[in-house]
């Protein structure tokens, strides 16, 4: 992959006031490479998003801004395209932050999930977090930490994501 395309930033998809956004700690390079999210060969976010009762079908990658229909966006911490997560620096994701707040508050989701506790330990300097709803805000938004779908996560089988995912899922509806 060229370093041109690997500096492409991978295309938010977000509209003012959904119910949700789901953000990635950043892309990874095959994401970057065809400009949709959780591209790669073994991410099993679209499988598990719909498992846990976030869409009516399995959404294919190149399908990503379909996800909107459901009231859910898609943005990253990080801009960055990188084979791995933890190629990513904390002060890098540190960095990052005020500008992913303000984005975070000018699309106004009343829910913004991340990905893995990598990300909102960077922006937050909090050490100790849990999965699920956190105390703090960020953006406006209410908080949510969920396991990362990433097929390098193999702390998580595919049943614990759905599971982890379906709690969210239910906490989302609940508070229309």
């Amino acid at each position: 992959m060229s370093v041109a395309v690997a500096s492409q930033p991978l295309p938010d998809i977000l509209a003012p006031g959904l119910s949700l956004v789901f953000c990635g700690i950043n892309p990874g390079l095959r994401a970057a490479l065809t400009g949709h999210h959780f591209e790669g060969r073994n991410n099993r976010f679209w499988r598990v998003v719909h498992l846990a009762g976030f869409t009516r079908e399995q959404i294919r990658p190149e399908d990503d801004h379909t996800f909107l229909r459901y009231g859910c966006g898609l943005t990253t911490a990080v801009s960055r395209a990188t084979a791995r997560a933890d190629e990513l620096t904390r002060v890098e994701i540190a960095a990052s932050a005020a500008a992913f707040e303000r984005k975070i508050e000018h699309y106004a989701p009343r829910y913004v999930a991340f990905l893995g506790k990598m990300a909102l330990a960077a922006m937050s300097g909090k050490r100790d977090i849990e999965w699920g709803l956190q105390p703090e805000t960020f953006g406006g938004a209410r908080v949510w930490v969920l396991p990362n779908p990433s097929g390098l996560n193999r702390a998580f089988s595919l049943d614990a994501l759905v599971s982890a995912y379906r709690e969210l899922c239910i906490a989302v509806a609940s508070s229309v």
